[in-house]
């Protein structure tokens, strides 16, 4: 294990972020990082408990008692080397995941718990300077081709799992560039896009082909300009070429807000504010107008992480001011009776976002958007609300007398999704859907069409990306599995 007394000799120490003065000017990721005297502390305070919490938390069963005694030794490699056989996507989940297994920490029960997240990704990056990761295509191909329909997470991660199993692997894109959510859903201030880039080189080396701007089937997409402009290719097609098909496309049909007023101008979906801003640092020619919060009062409906996006976009455009609600109410900040240790505790979170600037408030709801001159926003008739269970469920009321207005030049809705964008690829090939209206999957994330298995959010749901690069790997498996004799 790392220092027996590790835990008692340093505290807690995460890597802080850029200055606000200076990070709201650019689009640079915002997170510091630590020296290596310090990272080696941080991975000292691993107490390689009996029974690794941590590990269990995880989505995709990281060892991370294993990878920290490394880490804390000096041996980049071998940490490395136990990170990749669990998560070989770091470089994402570094930066990117709310750190289950440090909610899950047996030294965060009582004490602030050991800097997973930040010790994964510094094994990673050195890992990635130090020339170690390298392309390492299969000795030997088994002539099955399997096609993986979208390129977010859970399809970059069952495509990296079938090809390092030796089966030939295509990954189709809608959209003009590689990455799906990871593209252009994440900011660049959380993750610049060259991350993204680097490991694609890697996966191209090892054989695994990606053909963008290719749609499989002719239907709707649910935000921005994804798909503009792209060929078509009917899934019969697909399902005749290919050993198998896996859909990963996600879930993308996103939350509306049906109120008076919706149809103003100024109110956008998030996905389209925040992928647009994307395309254009990317050097994308979007096809349709530039949404801008430049010198406007912003209001952002929704309160997790998405929404915080937002707001951290906004000031970057130069927003004079930004305000963003939720209709639930506050999150405590310890934990409640019902979220005791290791269980995920749904707590008030402040993010590099907020730190730059935000008026938030709390159960508050959307009752309609006012006009200015009859086509475009100038605010929001907003109420506050109150919540109570019954037959154990949360039921929401309007307190009566509340309502109040909030100026605002541009409202962003930021409320999550439903389910999968049925009408297209799934409706064409008659995939059962579930209660919610995600693709209905059996236990080995095969569909109705037996030719066809799906992965990530487009069976599960909108989730998180730890959890679709965990679902990509696992419908791997079951594809090879069954297609291989």
């Amino acid at each position: 294990m790392a220092d027996p007394k590790g835990f008692l000799k340093y505290r807690r120490n995460v890597a802080h972020y850029r200055p606000v003065e200076e990070r709201v000017k650019d689009y640079r990721e915002v997170e510091e990082r630590l020296s290596e005297k310090e990272r080696r502390e941080q991975a000292s305070r691993c107490m390689d408990c009996g029974v690794p919490f941590c590990h269990w938390a995880c989505p995709l069963g990281n060892a991370m008692p294993e990878y920290n005694d490394k880490l804390f030794r000096g041996d980049w490699l071998g940490a490395w080397k136990i990170l990749e056989d669990t998560g070989p996507f770091s470089e994402f989940t570094g930066r990117l995941c709310p750190a289950l297994c440090e909610a899950s920490c047996v030294l965060g029960s009582n004490d602030e718990p050991v800097t997973c997240r930040q010790n994964e990704l510094a094994v990673v990056e050195y890992a990635y300077e130090s020339g170690l990761v390298v392309p390492r295509p299969p000795q030997k191909r088994n002539n099955k081709k399997i096609a993986v329909v979208g390129s977010g997470p859970a399809g970059l991660s069952a495509a990296y799992h079938l090809n390092r199993a030796g089966f030939s692997v295509t990954v189709f894109e809608a959209d003009h560039l590689v990455g799906g959510y990871l593209r252009y859903g994440i900011p660049f201030f959380k993750m610049e896009k060259k991350v993204i880039d680097r490991r694609l080189q890697i996966m191209e080396a090892e054989g695994i082909v990606f053909k963008t701007g290719t749609r499989i089937g002719n239907g709707r997409f649910a935000f921005g300009t994804a798909g503009a402009g792209t060929g078509i290719v009917e899934p019969q097609k697909l399902l005749a070429e290919f050993d198998a098909v896996l859909l990963a496309i996600g879930a993308r049909e996103p939350r509306d807000l049906n109120v008076p007023g919706r149809e103003l101008s100024g109110v956008y979906q998030a996905l389209d504010y925040l992928s647009l801003q994307n395309r254009l640092l990317s050097g994308e020619k979007p096809d349709v107008p530039e949404i801008s919060a430049k010198g406007k009062k912003v209001l952002v409906i929704g309160g997790g992480d998405t929404g915080s996006d937002c707001v951290g976009t906004a000031w970057r455009q130069g927003a004079a001011e930004v305000t963003q609600i939720e209709v639930m109410p506050r999150p405590p900040e310890t934990r409640p009776p019902h979220q005791p240790w290791p269980l995920w505790a749904g707590l008030y979170k402040t993010t590099s976002s907020h730190e730059e600037g935000c008026n938030r408030l709390w159960a508050v709801n959307t009752k309609a958007f006012v006009p200015a001159d009859g086509a475009h926003i100038r605010g929001a008739l907003l109420c506050k609300v109150e919540w109570a269970a019954e037959n154990g469920r949360p039921v929401m009321s309007e307190i009566p007398g509340s309502d109040f207005e909030i100026e605002a030049d541009l409202a962003v809705l930021a409320m999550g999704f439903t389910h999968v964008v049925q009408d297209g690829l799934v409706d064409s090939l008659g995939l059962e859907k579930d209660e919610r209206g995600n693709i209905k999957t059996d236990g080995h994330c095969r569909t109705s069409n037996r030719k066809v298995w799906a992965a990530g959010d487009s069976r599960s749901g909108a989730s998180l990306i730890v959890r679709a690069l965990a679902d990509g790997r696992f419908a791997a498996a079951e594809i090879a599995a069954a297609v291989l004799p």
